[in-house]
């Protein structure tokens, strides 16, 4: 598989910056692209194909080619190329950014405060209830 396009926003400390925060906010404030994020979250490290995309959510595909487009500029999801088809996925790093943005000032530094949060963000179990 080749990857397409590798954005990268991130500063040294792989947190997003706040340019490419809000570009990933706008790309996510339409239904039609946030349904493709969730729907490519969902499908996991094999994504989707654009077909298969476009039949799931019934969106016509010069649409949904322009969604995955603004999806893919924000650093939201990445594409492969697989012969003649192109394969969509969520962009893990990106999604990580977003929310290493979201919390990296949280609780006024207090990191107890924070872990329920992050745990239940990621799955982890915590000592603290």
């Amino acid at each position: 598989m080749l990857a397409l396009y590798e954005p990268v926003y991130f500063h040294y400390s792989r947190i997003m910056d706040r340019f490419a925060a809000l570009q990933a906010f706008a790309a996510l404030g339409q239904p039609t692209r946030l349904d493709v994020f969730r729907l490519l979250i969902q499908a996991g490290p094999d994504g989707r194909g654009a077909g298969e995309i476009g039949e799931a959510l019934n969106v016509r595909p010069n649409t949904l080619s322009a969604n995955l487009a603004v999806l893919r500029n924000a650093g939201l999801i990445r594409s492969t190329r697989e012969g003649r088809n192109i394969r969509y996925h969520a962009h893990i790093p990106g999604v990580r950014g977003l929310l290493a943005y979201l919390m990296q000032d949280c609780c006024g530094g207090r990191a107890d405060l924070c872990q329920p949060l992050i745990a239940s963000v990621t799955g982890q179990q915590t000592g603290i209830s």
